[in-house]
């Protein structure tokens, strides 16, 4: 059996189809001179970003908006003045442009493998995207086509390009097996939105497979087998079969309301980075947005955004989510999400650097034309609240809010409406923000659990370490205890609580979520109609039960193993 990380849901059957791409080997190239190998290199940049547009057109028609972004994003990083001037010193420095696309790319592809954000880890792929388009397109060489691949293929590659998914059918795929890529990565966001089951990282999976094997992928449980016995596969047969059974009955969950068994109404919202996601999140049946993270507006261009481009995207949102709410985080950035024109500094801990809510107050100019922007858009359909992300004291939530009164008397003497009551909040996602949340509730109106960060910084662990990655689990009876007290504190202040972090999903933390107060549940649009299922199942005392034993147990292998258990149908 192989395993690797389950990347998108469901099972998988069929014929392996190896993809391997083509030598993109240009050592007998020859320099043609500065001025020729310059050419040469705009000439390619050209060709790259009119085929690159073609193929985001294709995605946004056949797979979403959300998607084709993925492609468009790549244009955006090559057409960067910094970098094709890096490329154009090392063809001044007297080597091939082929050279200079792969010596630039790669370094930029090691800089963001390197970090510790995923999301951030996920550009590499991009980059490296974008080197073996480019260096085939100098070199005249044929890319891979996926188009033409026969029924019941799953795809076996080093890693699922936005480029490879152009043209692919997904009628003729089976699943995808790839030997790189995590959950948030390229390959898992496209295989999800084409859904087909996906198992990614799986180490030399492409030595293993060869062309015409019979494979079984469970990309819910991240496991993979190669030419089963009969035995195997029928009982893979009828996972599939319950596997389909199952999401069609979650279609009826769309249009309900988020309500356990005995009635209790809850909030299920939707996790969004661009004002395209709102749209599938309103489709998905999310009934708001309980995390639309900036930063991605500030990324993949070459300065800040102006008010006016980051009003009309907030505005956008608001639109979309008429009548309900939209929870905007300010700028999460700093360290590993590194972006370069804000000449932000290198740090060796950038998880406990300089970052987020300590940047941007650092920052007010920047933090202001921010802050002016959510003011102006909420005025329309007053549905907007402000979220600050990494709090530690009282201290920043003062500092933000002295910044959102500056900005709204400067928005009222310039006679541009805005939202004067706009709820401001803050995610509550170290173990500072917990241990005092107390405190924090009286100066805010909304919490918001962050429970990725949280159970990273309760926990004193490196996501992006394997050597102790499995310390990371918001099993662990400190982080459940972090939790239930925030919730405890945000009651008794009279404000909601909500969590947008991977939690809030989990079918096995659901019922203890519920006891113990919850408000809101904010997650993947992928996850809305499951979760409302789960959250429909449980009465208020059979909920309760389950989380009186968890709570009980000592250890977090004790306390997923009886979760595990519970929430079985």
């Amino acid at each position: 059996m192989l395993r690797g990380i389950a990347a998108s849901d469901g099972i998988g059957i069929g014929k392996a189809v190896c993809v391997r791409e083509q030598s993109l080997d240009y050592s007998a190239v020859k320099y043609g001179g500065k001025e020729v190998e310059k050419d040469r290199l705009q000439a390619a940049i050209t060709q790259f970003n009119e085929k690159t547009t073609a193929m985001a057109e294709h995605i946004r028609a056949q797979v979403g908006e959300k998607e084709s972004e993925i492609l468009t994003g790549q244009i955006m990083m090559l057409s960067d003045p910094f970098m094709q001037s890096q490329m154009e010193e090392v063809i001044d420095a007297g080597q091939c442009a082929e050279a200079a696309v792969d010596q630039v790319c790669t370094m930029y592809a090691e800089m963001f493998a390197g970090v510790d954000d995923e999301l951030m880890r996920q550009r590499a792929t991009d980059v490296r995207d974008i080197r073996s388009r480019m260096l085939a397109i100098l070199l005249g060489v044929t890319g891979v086509d996926v188009s033409h691949l026969p029924a019941g293929s799953v795809l076996v590659a080093h890693d699922l390009t936005p480029s490879m998914t152009v043209g692919l059918d997904k009628e003729h795929v089976a699943a995808i097996l790839t030997e790189v890529g995590g959950r948030t990565s390229h390959s898992a966001i496209l295989a999800r939105a084409l859904e087909l089951p996906a198992v990614l990282s799986v180490p030399r999976v492409m030595e293993q497979l060869k062309d015409g094997d019979s494979v079984i992928v469970d990309g819910s449980e991240g496991t993979a087998m190669v030419n089963p016995d009969q035995r195997t596969l029928a009982e893979y047969l009828a996972k599939q079969e319950e596997f389909l059974r199952r999401k069609a009955l979650l279609a009826v969950y769309r249009d309900r309301e988020t309500v356990d068994a005995e009635g209790n109404r809850y909030a299920l919202y939707s996790n969004i980075g661009s004002p395209a996601e709102a749209g599938a999140a309103a489709e998905a049946g999310a009934e708001g947005i309980g995390l639309f993270r900036t930063e991605f507006l500030f990324m993949d261009r070459n300065s800040v955004p102006t008010e006016t481009e980051q009003y009309e995207a907030y505005l956008a949102v608001s639109r979309i989510m008429a009548g309900k709410e939209v929870i905007i985080r300010t700028l999460d950035v700093g360290g590993d999400k590194a972006v370069e024109y804000l000449g932000m500094a290198h740090e060796d801990n950038p998880f406990l650097g300089h970052r987020a809510i300590r940047y941007c107050l650092d920052n007010p100019d920047l933090y202001k034309v921010q802050l002016r922007a959510l003011l102006r858009a909420g005025a329309e359909e007053k549905n907007i609240k402000i979220m600050l992300p990494l709090v530690t004291s009282l201290e920043e939530i003062r500092g933000a809010r002295a910044l959102l009164e500056t900005c709204k008397a400067e928005l009222e003497a310039e006679g541009l409406p805005y939202h004067k009551d706009i709820p401001l909040g803050i995610m509550v996602e170290t173990p500072a923000a917990a241990l005092i949340a107390d405190l924090l509730a009286r100066e805010c109106d909304f919490f918001s659990i962050g429970t990725n960060d949280l159970t990273q910084y309760t926990m004193a662990v490196d996501r992006g370490n394997a050597q102790v990655e499995n310390l990371y689990t918001t099993f662990h009876p400190a982080v459940l205890r972090s939790i239930r007290s925030v919730i405890t504190a945000a009651q008794k202040a009279g404000i909601p609580v909500g969590m947008c972090g991977e939690a809030a999903a989990d079918p096995r933390l659901i019922p203890l979520l519920m006891t113990w107060g919850l408000d809101e549940f904010s997650v993947s649009s992928s996850a809305v109609l499951a979760t409302r299922a789960q959250i429909h199942r449980w009465r208020t005392a059979q909920a309760a039960q389950v989380t009186q034993e968890a709570m009980s147990l000592s250890t977090a292998s004790g306390v997923e193993g009886y979760l595990q258990s519970a929430v079985k149908d």
